[in-house]
Formats: C-alpha cells, structure tokens, sequence
C-alpha cells in the first residue's frame, strides 16, 4: 500500500504529550523521507540534503519496492515544476517569492532551491509543523554542515523559542498546532523575526502554500478556516496567493476502503478526505476562498500525461515493475491541486500561464 505521506515527522518519542493519534500522523513522516532515500538510493531523484534529516537508523533501511519509488518521483517531480514556475513568474515581474510550507517536517524543498539558481527568487521560505517536529528539525540542520551552510552567515541564523524555532534571513521553521484557530496558530507568522526588522510573512509579495498531505489529516472546518486565513491576509495589498496540495482522496471505493482500513489499524483518520469523493470536486476546496484559477489532476494522470517520455524512459530503466495495475490503481486515488488568487492590480494574464503542462 502507498504510504500516507504526510511531512511532518517523528517516532513516538513526544506520544505522551501529544493527542492520541498525534504520533501515528507524525510517524508517516518517517514514511515519507525514507520513501524519498529510498528513490533518491535507486537513482529516480536527485537530493543531497535528505541523508541529514532520515530517523535515526534510516540510513540502514531497505530500499523500498519499485511501487513505491515510483509514486514518490510523480509527486515530487510535478510539485518541483509547479514550484519552480511559480519562482520564475514572479521573478519575470521582477520580483521575490515567498513558500510557505504547512506541515514541512522533513522537507528538503528549501535547501535543493538555496543551492539552485533560483536561490535569488527566493524572499522568504517558511516551514510550519508541531514544536516537537521543529525541534528535531533545528537540531538536525545545527549538527549538518550541508543544511546550517545555505542559510547565511551563522551569526544571521538565530535559534528562537527554547530550541522549536529558527530564523535566518530567508529561510524561518515555526512551531505552531495547525489544527488551532487560525487567529492563534499564525501569529507565528505576523510576530517580527530575531532580527526585529519585519514581520515573517510580507502581504506585499506573491505567496505560495504547500501543502503535502496536511489537510487531509484535519477536519473539513479546520482546513476552510486555514485557507481563508490566508486569503484575508493578503487582501489589502497586490500580490498572488497560490496554493498547492497533495493529498488523497476518493476513498469510498473499494480500494479506499482498504486503504483506510490499513490507515486506522495504525491509529490514523483521515477526516479531511471526506469531501472530496472524486478528482472533479477538488478544486473546490480554493473555489470557496473565491481563488482565480484551481485544477487539480492525479497521479496517475500527471504520469501518463505530464512527464515527459524521455524522462519516463529513463526512469522504467531503474526497475523492473511488474505491477503497473497496480501503481496505476494507487496513483489513482493520489492528486495534485493547484491554485491561485489574485489581488488588486496583479497581472491575471501573466500568471494563468502557471500550472502543469501536458508532455509529449
């Protein structure tokens, strides 16, 4: 079974201080970057930065099977284009970007655009989760040479919040309980920075969300308050809010039934999953915050339609899958949405363009 990937960390170290079920949505996390080491190992993805935050022992685990390898390249490849589009839009306005990553863990995005020419894209990049995921995250990125030396001089780089946050010029880790009312959990984000000069998050430039399999884990009412949240703060000003989500979803087939079964067996719900019956009624969740644009597609789509043949070539030379009902069958239940809002004077013709591009 694919593993419900959230990116958001840790072994059951915290459990007694955390809601039960708490530690089972952290320990897909787990799931998740070894997931990726597996597939970064067998040569699917390309990513220096992901040896420095794998659980401890994790460098010893086998790779996983192709099933696996494979999923995990679709939703990185497609989220990375969406990403790098959004960076080099902005940057054709002549202007900076920010990413905020919901629910990050053990997400390695900053640092493979820190050591990219899209480094200079990049205004701010934040990462959100629970205090006690921030917390091994801080301290990985202090004992790792490769990930303390992107964030700038080690002078600019403030441990903040009893060791569970972090500031550097770009790049800022958070804690904060996303599942809170908004009011309370961003105030992470509108609180000035070590330095004292701004606040985290700018409402003057475009702002991209990432969310990847956070939503699905909240209730419907928790998710709609968090969008919106976010829609407001930017609603005075000229900029672009885009948002991006991977999730699961129609879940009430047979094989979602299955899959959800598996989930509960290790104590995990999926709450957020249930408005969503079909890829045609995603969209909606950015179509109620009055988003422009909002498409959503699966990966099973994104892989037959938006990879490029070359690239697929290349990587069915890797394994040998003999399971392509299979995978296909996962992918289904697997998408990617997108979207975007528009505010003041921002240029709509400029950014439609942003959004996957079918491949020949």
């Amino acid at each position: 079974m694919f593993p419900p990937h959230r990116q958001g960390p840790l072994d059951g170290q915290f459990q007694s201080a955390l809601p039960e079920g708490d530690t089972a949505i952290r320990q897909t996390d787990s799931d998740a970057i070894l997931a990726r080491y597996s597939a970064v190992q067998k040569g699917y993805l390309s990513d220096p930065f992901v040896r420095p935050l794998l659980p401890r022992g994790g460098h010893l685990q086998h790779p996983r099977p192709p099933l696996i390898n494979i999923g995990t390249y679709v939703r990185s490849e497609a989220i990375d284009k969406l990403v790098d589009q959004w960076l080099d839009l902005a940057s054709a306005e002549g202007k900076q970007s920010q990413i905020v990553s919901l629910g990050a863990g053990s997400d390695t995005r900053f640092w493979r655009i820190a050591s990219s020419p899209r480094a200079r894209q990049l205004a701010k990049y934040v990462e959100i989760d629970f205090a006690e995921n921030t917390s091994r995250k801080a301290m990985a990125i202090r004992k790792s040479k490769d990930l303390g030396s992107l964030l700038g001089k080690a002078e600019d780089v403030k441990i903040v919040n009893g060791g569970t946050g972090l500031h550097s010029p770009v790049y800022h880790l958070l804690p904060a309980d996303l599942r809170l009312p908004p009011s309370e959990a961003m105030k992470v984000l509108t609180e000035s920075s070590a330095s004292g000069a701004d606040v985290v998050l700018s409402p003057d430039l475009p702002t991209l969300l990432v969310f990847e399999c956070v939503l699905v884990y909240m209730t419907p009412d928790a998710s709609y308050a968090l969008v919106q949240w976010f829609t407001d703060y930017f609603v005075s000003s000229d900029a672009v809010l885009g948002a991006v989500v991977y999730e699961m979803f129609g879940l009430d087939d047979a094989f979602g039934k299955v899959m959800l079964n598996n989930l509960k067996a290790r104590n995990v719900t999926l709450p957020g999953a249930e408005p969503y019956p079909n890829v045609e009624s995603l969209p909606t969740r950015f179509e109620k915050h009055g988003f422009t644009i909002s498409q959503a597609r699966t990966l099973r789509d994104i892989r037959r339609s938006f990879i490029g043949s070359d690239e697929l070539e290349r990587i069915s030379d890797l394994e040998l899958l003999d399971e392509i009902e299979e995978l296909e069958l996962v992918l289904e239940h697997y998408a990617i949405t997108w979207g975007f809002k528009l505010y003041g004077k921002a240029n709509a013709t400029h950014w439609s363009t942003w959004g996957l591009k079918a491949e020949e």
